[in-house]
């Protein structure tokens, strides 16, 4: 089941629920007991060994132009 994440917007913290997909959107309780909270976005990665991505960098070209300058006159 998927966890999401709230704010409430009376007291400013932040917390987690789990629950269906079809609940995400329903109103959610602040563990101080406030109705007044939003569903914030989450962003997450899916595979991947957990390393740093490393860094890819175009090759230097050989002059100005459409392609590196050998095909434009």
């Amino acid at each position: 089941m998927p966890r999401y994440e709230y704010r409430c917007r009376t007291c400013g913290s932040t917390f987690d629920l789990t629950r269906p997909m079809a609940e995400a959107s329903a109103p959610a309780e602040c563990p101080s007991g406030h109705d007044d909270t939003v569903k914030l976005l989450t962003t997450f990665s899916v595979g991947g060994s957990g390393a740093t991505p490393a860094v890819v960098q175009a090759p230097a070209g050989g002059g100005g132009g459409c392609c590196g300058g050998g095909c434009c006159g």
